[in-house]
């Protein structure tokens, strides 16, 4: 049977991630230089503290708001912000940790971030035509 756990991602810089997991009351936090080996010190600190064999844990990788950023950093939070209809100011402070996500904002950006990714899905790139191609074309 496998336990499925939530693996936080807190925060990532050029050399390390850092992640929390939560059970049974307890916090267990720890970093790593990417997201496989992270996962790999996590399943073994569960196996020190709770006995739990490492082939029994599914990670269900979450990302705080500042983690997100972060490890995505392809993603605008000012774009993403302005797409969710929030401040850029109030963007800026939850990514820097100052406020804190309410459970619906939370819900708002990832859907947002959610409608980004389905309207890239749906975008379709011209391929240019060569100039030896274009005149094959013509002729």
């Amino acid at each position: 049977m496998q336990n499925k756990i939530a693996l936080v991602i807190e925060s990532s810089s050029a050399n390390s991630i850092f992640g929390r997991v939560s059970y049974e009351d307890n916090l267990i936090v720890d970093s790593a230089p990417n997201l496989e080996a992270l996962a790999k010190k996590m399943k073994k600190l569960l196996k020190d503290f709770h006995h739990l064999k490492p082939e029994s844990i599914e990670f269900e990788i979450q990302y705080d708001i500042t983690g997100l950023f972060d490890s995505k950093n392809y993603l605008n939070a000012t774009a993403v912000a302005e797409k969710a209809g929030i401040s850029k100011g109030m963007m800026r402070q939850y990514t820097s940790g100052k406020k804190y996500l309410s459970h619906e904002r939370a819900i708002l950006i990832q859907k947002t971030i959610h409608d980004l990714g389905k309207d890239l899905q749906q975008t379709k790139l011209a391929i240019p035509i060569r100039k030896r191609e274009l005149q094959a074309m013509l002729m």
